[in-house]
């Protein structure tokens, strides 16, 4: 699973009923198939792992 920052406001529909909405400047690890939509769609780029 990859670390992300969300660029932009970005809302992953990971099944028909679940929605997970992620606001720009997010720093998440996400599943593999929503970091590559929202990288495709120009509002996602990989990042490291933030310190803790």
């Amino acid at each position: 699973m990859p670390w992300v920052r969300f660029l932009a406001d970005y809302d992953w529909r990971a099944t028909p009923a679940v929605t997970l909405a992620y606001k720009a400047g997010t720093v998440a690890n996400v599943t593999t198939p929503c970091a590559k939509a929202a990288k495709a769609e120009g509002k996602a780029k990989p990042t490291e792992r933030p310190a803790k």
